[in-house]
């Protein structure tokens, strides 16, 4: 198959990076000093699983120029998605299926705007990777794996295809899901928490789940995300909010969000996708999302100001 990567960061990086290492035709978007370095360098990634490499490296800086594909994974930052969106058109076939591996869990109906949603994908995925530097991805933790399902929840030959794809890469655990909406939703409760409560208390999730203050918090920004869900006509699990906090329980010392890391480090964050929209389906509902919006509320002042020093 012939794949298209936007945003080639740490997750499209590491997913596309093991799609070329297991024989798929990939073509990575991406900018700057990290196009020039994969154009002239490849791709390295630098894994807890074993040490990789792309070379040579198909890089360009916009997807119209790899043409049509039959797969396309986005994986830029959620405040980016309607450009990307924007510049895949030109890459998205009849045929082709999209795929967002993003944070949040509107990002599918956002691309689906722009490009149709008959070919979107959804998708949700679990690694700890990001962009080390030009050319060069580390993965840091979890093993990765990707589920991917039809909207419907239906089995189709592309959905197949996708997932035999994902499946065939080194290290790569593929699922094949009959309830994509529930998978994108036990996740968005778990990173829409951990990003708000790590952002707010500028400490990694270790030093937050040991305090029992901080650890209520954390309890109840999930369970706020569980009844939007729920609201919204997804089938989560009746434990979801003890199965995940349990995950934080296992997660390694001075483990940190992404969201978590670009606030810290006073660049645009994904705040208005995840903590916002849990605000804003919320209000939409009539379900009560007090942690939410009091973390919105907090963080927003400094987001306000990294986006403006970013333009």
């Amino acid at each position: 198959m012939k794949w298209i990567v936007m945003g080639s960061g740490g997750v499209g990086g590491y997913f596309g990076g093991r799609l070329a290492q297991a024989g798929e035709e990939v073509w990575f978007v991406a900018r700057g000093e990290h196009l020039a370095a994969l154009q002239r360098d490849g791709l390295r990634v630098a894994s807890i699983a074993g040490d990789f490499a792309v070379r040579p490296c198909r890089a360009v800086e916009n997807p119209a120029a790899a043409g049509p594909a039959d797969a396309v994974l986005v994986a830029v930052k959620s405040w980016q998605t309607e450009e990307a969106a924007r510049m895949l058109l030109p890459a998205v076939g009849a045929e082709t299926a999209v795929l967002s591996l993003q944070n949040g869990a509107t990002a599918a109906e956002e691309i689906g705007a722009v490009v149709g949603m008959e070919h979107l994908l959804g998708a949700t995925c679990r690694l700890v990777a990001f962009l080390a530097g030009p050319g060069a991805v580390t993965h840091a933790g979890l093993d990765p794996s990707v589920a991917v399902g039809e909207l419907d929840g239906s089995c189709t030959d592309r959905v197949e295809r996708v997932a035999a794809a994902l499946g065939r890469c080194e290290g790569v655990s593929a699922i094949l899901s009959d309830d994509i909406q529930r998978d994108i939703w036990t996740k968005f409760l778990f990173i829409a928490a951990v990003s708000g409560v790590g952002a707010a208390a500028r400490v990694s999730l270790d030093r937050c789940r040991a305090v029992p203050e901080t650890r209520a918090l954390l309890e109840a920004a999930m369970g706020e995300v569980e009844a939007v869900a729920r609201a919204r006509g997804v089938v989560l699990a009746e434990d979801v909010v003890a199965k995940t906090l349990r995950f934080i329980d296992g997660l390694p010392d001075g483990a940190t969000a992404s969201m978590q890391r670009d606030v810290l480090d006073g660049r645009p964050s994904e705040l208005e996708a995840q903590n916002g929209a849990v605000v804003r389906m919320g209000r939409e509902l009539g379900v009560p999302t007090p942690v939410h919006e009091a973390l919105y509320a907090a963080l927003k002042p400094q987001e306000l100001a990294a986006r403006q020093a970013h333009h």
